[in-house]
């Protein structure tokens, strides 16, 4: 009776099991209508079943049965939601213990074990401990054995690959597992070519992979010769996967040479196995099909990884030029760099702690924008830090002598002012040379190359003035030829300037008065070579630029005092810019740019007898750096702002160049300026900067190089456009060395290569960075700017000091005469607040310059709106903070060898005149109590578009950290923002979106930090103008020109005489002419109260601090529109 009793109990029991896994069946075939409460409840009745029963739980477990599908299928529905609900409730550790458990049963349920890692493929990925877990629990060696006891039961290998795949996603296991033989059991189970078991072999090749990425692992299987094995089986699929149905497992392969890569010993093992033929060649063969593209993408950078590394051509990676310093502070930048032995800088680095590994990214997708949300790590967090030093760290008898810089606050007016007469313009024109081989009988012009090098100072270079006695201006002495000549064989004659071919040539200039010796001079040229055309009138340019003076410049140039000694003038700098009236579009990079150009670099290593490495200008050779051979291209930089150290000519119509370092630096390479001649027509040429250091630029986005062709300012077109096809910037193989990386290792430089083909026979072109902004442009453009000066305008200029190098660094002073000297107007005119700028810190940003040409024209002008600027306020500028850098071409920094825009802390009077005296100024007035309202120092930006500003909040660095603060300790008012968002509604290159009022512990040290904190002015800031162009706004789509860059600085002028307007609304009352301007003036004052007192609330959340910004942001706004 019991026996009947029982055998209808497991009926009854079986009957239910099937009937709860039927209804759930039915719930997983409509799992999107499911209720999930109704789910829980079928599958709680099941575990209980399961659990008082355990012959139903085998039965639910046996062959055959269908239960567990039902449940996997169950855990498999809702996207995997109830996966991670299985893990939270301890589900993994219960089927890691069925399959120990399973596992000492003899023989192991084979049913049993399929269905247990079927189950945990699925669990193990939502697990993040699983391999821990496994490990520990000593599933892991269950799961290993049965795989070498199963090598061809293909139903059970699958899953435990599968598990396998996931164990070896942890380190420990990848490195227990190789130990235990499961390296080379995966090499028994891969092979070349089959249709069979492609699943299998999918699933092996990952977790193959997974456990290569374990240098242990890769090791081993170098160790192991399996390199070739891999290149063997890709090659064999390639070969026979023609329909590209396995493209996965093509991919698989890879992946699994990509992680042998990472180490040196795979890297040497892939070379020698002729890895980077088959990858190159098979990947030529994948080109056409766009499909294969993750293919293409892999195999480039497991080449470019194992592309053997190697040293820039150059002697030393130290700048060609030295400069010797006052003194050389020990520990500094330079003390470094000359101290270290020698060699030492160029170490060939080829670590494995490269953690720097670029992936293939060849999408066109925008930039992401990496500076938008500042680096928490970098963000300041030191309250402290955050508010302004209540006292000021000089005494004021020593920052007494700067007040004769402030001549206009004390000034009564009573011996009345005249304006300085203009210069008179010369109305000749210009006539140049073409571009044909000199004479042997054509004198070269020692006197005069004497003459300059007097002008330059022969002398020893004094060292900086603290005040220099201010400028007067000096007559303009015509120059009569910066002779730029060169002898038949390219040989340099040492007794003079470097001799030069016809300027067309060479890059020389004829600036000449009408008749006289030179006219003859150009005639007897035109009768030797007897062909139509060899004297070209050029158009004066003075006649369409009004700051523009060929003459006057070249008589800048002479006082312009270089490292180099630079007797030389750029047709560009000469000519001018006239900005181009047509659109210049943000170029749209064609598809596999990227991949076409790193594919004909790797060509070098596979064909090394296709390249010539035949050098063509070389600047470490001082005596001779042109090579001319009449079969290449020539190239010169020995002119102000230029920057090429040398050219190699690398194929037919292909060059690397190579930038020189900034003086006394072994690094920052970006800026470039250079002349080419001797180019043929159509032909297209390729030119490789390969020395660059940033991680991405905006090369990669739609900037191109800009060019200025001779022929064409010959033509009456003198201007510089985009120009530049095939543009692109990635990681080379030229490693960079750990002193110059910033102690980093395994880093490489990047090469940025554009196309080319030029247009005209006997051309000279100039290829730059940005719009070249010398350091004798300025000095010409203040000269002209000081002529257009009326009776109504006060301008001064004064020399703030000298710089290292010997060229003095111009103070301008502009504002509004007063209207007559009564005591009234007096006391209105000293009593105007001041407006302090600054420019060109960084002397490779010359976009900074033009805004700043911008803001120096519209203050000089006639305009209404300039009139009452220059009522409105004093301005104090200073248009270049870094004169040397600019002349001898360098990227960031000054003679000194450091970035000047971090020196602003503790600014040193022999290093760091232009900085020190600077400060001294903002320092004077503060001490005065005349602060100024407005601190701005024009910058540009290489890696985002628009023009932005960044300024100082307390409130909102705070707010981007997690510390404290009492609401008294956050007080501020919202002032700050009132510029930028002028400027948002005015100016159509800026953008408010970019702005930030963060302050970084990297930036702690620049001029906007230190004015705000040090100064106390509460709308400091840097704006930074784009390299490349607009991606909002009018200009949305197209590259920004100088044309944009002066409206800019225009705007800005706007903006702050809507500033005035907005703090002191009823003084401009009576100037009705502003009040139809524009319709969107700003009419109300900026009032955002904040209570001064400290509140009981204690400290704010995070929360409250986002949501008391968001709030008061939106008064502000609603208040300025």
């Amino acid at each position: 009776g019991t026996t009947c009793r029982a055998v209808a109990e497991r009926a009854v029991f079986n009957s239910r099991v099937l009937m709860l896994l039927g209804q759930l069946e039915r719930l997983n075939r409509e799992a999107m209508l499911a209720d999930a409460e109704i789910g829980r409840q079928i599958t709680a009745k099941i575990l209980h079943l399961i659990q008082t029963q355990e012959k139903t739980r085998k039965e639910i477990m046996s062959k055959g049965s269908s239960g567990m599908e039902v449940i996997l299928a169950t855990l498999e529905v809702s996207g995997g939601r109830r996966v991670g609900v299985f893990v939270s409730k301890g589900g993994t550790g219960i089927l890691l213990q069925l399959v120990l458990s399973g596992s000492k049963e003899s023989p192991p349920s084979e049913e049993l074990m399929l269905q247990l890692h079927s189950l945990l493929a699925k669990v193990g990925p939502k697990d993040r401990k699983f391999g821990v877990k496994a490990r520990l629990n000593g599933a892991l060696n269950v799961t290993v054995n049965l795989l070498k006891q199963n090598l061809q039961n293909h139903k059970l290998l699958l899953p435990c690959l599968q598990v396998l795949r996931v164990y070896s996603s942890n380190s420990v296991n990848a490195v227990s597992l190789g130990k235990n033989g499961v390296l080379e059991l995966m090499f028994k189970i891969i092979g070349p070519y089959s249709k069979k078991n492609t699943s299998l072999l999918k699933v092996s090749l990952d977790t193959l992979g997974a456990l290569l990425k374990s240098k242990t692992n890769a090791r081993r299987a170098v160790d192991r010769a399996h390199v070739p094995v891999l290149l063997y089986i890709y090659q064999d699929w390639h070969r026979n996967d023609t329909r590209h149905r396995h493209m996965l497992i093509r991919k698989g392969v890879l992946g699994c040479l990509k992680n042998i890569t990472n180490i040196k010993l795979g890297r040497k093992a892939f070379i020698d196995a002729d890895g980077m033929r088959i990858l190159y060649n098979t990947s030529t063969e994948c080109l056409p099909v766009r499909t294969l593209d993750p293919l293409i993408n892999t195999s480039s950078l497991i080449m470019r990884k194992c592309f053997p590394k190697n040293r820039l051509p150059l002697p030393t990676i130290k700048s060609v030029f030295h400069h010797q310093l006052p003194h050389v502070p020990a520990g500094g930048p330079v003390a470094q760099l000359y101290n270290q032995p020698l060699g030492v800088d160029d170490v060939v680095d080829e670590s494995d702690d490269n953690d720097d590994v670029e992936t293939e990214n060849d999408t066109e997708n925008e930039e992401e924008d990496k500076d938008h949300h500042a680096r928490n790590d970098d963000i300041e967090t030191d309250i402290n830090k955050l508010r302004p030093k209540e006292t000021n760290s000089r005494p004021f008898e020593e920052l007494k002598i700067y007040e004769r810089f402030f001549l206009e606050l004390s000034e009564d007016f009573q011996s009345g002012v005249t304006a300085t007469p203009a210069a008179p313009k010369s109305q000749r024109p210009i006539i140049v040379p073409t571009a044909q081989a000199l004479p042997p009988k054509y004198p070269t012009a020692a006197p005069l190359q004497e003459e300059c090098h007097l002008a330059k100072g022969e002398q020893p270079h004094p060292e900086a003035s603290p005040l220099a006695p201010a400028p007067t201006p000096a007559p303009v002495h015509t120059l009569d030829t910066i002779n730029i000549t060169k002898d038949h064989d390219g040989c340099c004659d040492h007794s003079q300037v470097r001799p030069q071919q016809p300027p067309l040539l060479a890059g020389g200039v004829a600036a000449r008065q009408g008749g006289g010796a030179e006219e003859t001079l150009a005639e007897e040229w035109a009768e030797e070579e007897g062909g139509e055309g060899a004297v070209l009138e050029v158009p004066d340019t003075a006649l369409l630029l009004p700051l523009h003076d060929p003459d006057l410049y070249v008589e800048m140039v002479k006082s312009t005092r270089s490292v180099p000694q630079y007797s030389e003038v750029a047709y560009p700098d000469y000519f001018g810019h006239v900005a181009p009236t047509f659109r210049e579009h943000i170029l749209e990079r064609v598809y596999g740019v990227q991949r076409t150009k790193i594919f004909q670099d790797i060509e070098r290593l596979i064909h090394p007898n296709d390249i010539l490495d035949k050098v063509v200008y070389d600047l470490d050779i001082q005596s001779c750096p042109v090579i001319d051979d009449g079969e290449s291209l020539k190239f010169n930089s020995q002119f102000e702002s230029g920057n090429l150290r040398k050219a190699i000519q690398a194929r037919k119509f292909e060059y690397d160049l190579v930038l020189n370092s900034d003086i006394n630096s072994n690094h920052y390479h970006q800026w470039f300026y250079f002349e080419v001649s001797g180019m043929r027509v159509g032909a297209p040429y390729r030119f490789n900067i390969i020395n660059c250091e940033k991680s991405n630029s905006q090369f990669n986005y739609g900037m191109q190089v800009l060019m200025y062709s001779v022929q064409e300012a010959i033509s009456g077109r003198p201007r510089w456009v985009r120009t530049g096809t095939d543009i692109c910037y990635y990681k080379n193989h030229f490693s960079r060395s750990s002193i110059a990386a910033g102690g980093q290792k395994g880093k490489s430089y990047y090469t940025m290569t554009f196309s080319m083909t030029f247009n005209h026979k006997d051309d000279v072109c100039y290829f730059a960075y940005h719009y070249p902004y010398t350091y004798s442009t300025l000095k010409m453009h203040l000269q002209k700017l000081e002529a257009l000066r009326t009776p109504q305008i006060y301008m001064r200029q004064d020399i703030l000091c000298e710089t290292l190098g010997g060229n003095s660094c111009p103070l301008l002073t502009i504002t509004a005469m007063p209207e007559s000297t009564s005591n009234d107007q007096i006391c209105q005119f000293r009593n105007r607040p001041l407006v302090f700028l600054s420019s060109r810190v960084h002397p490779g940003e010359t976009n900074a310059s033009w805004v700043m040409k911008g803001t120096l024209e519209f203050l000089m002008g006639s305009s209404p709106l300039a009139h009452s600027l220059r009522e409105a306020y004093i301005f104090k500028i200073v248009p270049m903070l870094n004169p040397d850098g600019v002349v001898n071409g360098n990227h960031r920094c000054s003679l000194s060898g450091e970035d000047l825009n971090r020196q602003w802390q503790s600014p040193s009077p022999e290093l760091h005149p232009t900085i020190y005296h600077t400060k001294s100024l903002l320092q004077y007035l503060a001490a005065i109590q005349r602060a100024p309202l407005v601190f701005c120092d024009y910058h540009g930006h290489s890696r985002k578009k628009n023009v932005f500003m960044y300024g100082c909040s307390l409130k909102e660095t705070v707010w981007q950290t997690n510390i404290s603060a009492t609401s008294c300790e956050l007080h501020e008012d919202l002032g700050y923002r009132t510029l930028p968002k002028i400027l948002s509604q005015t100016a159509p290159a800026f953008s408010m979106a970019s702005c930030s009022f963060v302050v970084e512990r990297s930036k702690e040290a620049t001029a906007r930090v230190v004015v705000w904190r040090e100064i106390g002015v509460q709308r400091s800031y840097t704006m930074e103008s784009t390299l490349c162009g607009c991606d909002q706004g009018k200009y949305k789509g197209l590259q920004i020109g100088t044309r944009e860059l002066e409206e800019m600085g225009a705007q800005f002028c706007v903006a702050l005489l809507r500033l005035k307007r907005l703090t002191s609304p009823l003084e401009l009352r009576n100037h009705a002419h502003l009040l139809d301007v524009e319709s969107d003036l700003i009419e109300t004052r900026c009032k955002v109260s904040r209570s001064d007192t400290c509140t009981h609330r204690g400290y704010y959340s995070k929360q409250e601090l986002t949501l008391e910004i968001y709030t008061e942001t939106i008064i502000f706004e609603c208040e300025t529109n």
